[in-house]
């Protein structure tokens, strides 16, 4: 599977906020709103039908009512590293969303396949039978 290439996102489908973050930059943290909160309206985006179907599941508990996707990026000190990261993984959850899965061809056991694990289990189960008690007789 060739890699995903990630699109731009139009600009008037996102909406940025800026938060407290959690996590590194010291006595900073407390005093700067760095974490992002991204909001992305997904019919802005325009995607096909099955598109947008895979999207909604690959966003999972991200889907917010009202047709958006909510993504929270705190893992960095600035408020520039913050934004670029949540923005590549909204990217990169569309991008995914707009790969097609391969279609699963169904396929069926040759006889000869059959007759063969069927032969197997067989000498399986002498092997087990000769396992049990001793008889005698």
């Amino acid at each position: 599977m060739p890699p995903i290439e990630l699109q731009p996102l139009p600009e008037d489908a996102l909406e940025e906020r800026y938060l407290a973050a959690t996590g590194p930059g010291g006595q900073n943290v407390n005093k700067v709103a760095t974490a992002v909160q991204l909001r992305v309206d997904v019919y802005a985006l325009r995607l096909p039908p099955d598109a947008f179907a895979r999207l909604k599941v690959l966003a999972g508990s991200r889907w917010v009512e009202g047709g958006a996707i909510l993504v929270t990026a705190r893992r960095f000190r600035t408020r520039e590293a913050n934004r670029k990261d949540a923005r590549d993984r909204i990217a990169a959850l569309v991008a995914e969303a707009l790969v097609r899965p391969e279609r699963r061809i169904k396929t069926k056991p040759s006889k000869s396949a059959k007759a063969k694990r069927v032969e197997g289990k067989t000498i399986r189960g002498e092997i087990k039978r000769g396992r049990g008690k001793v008889s005698l007789d």
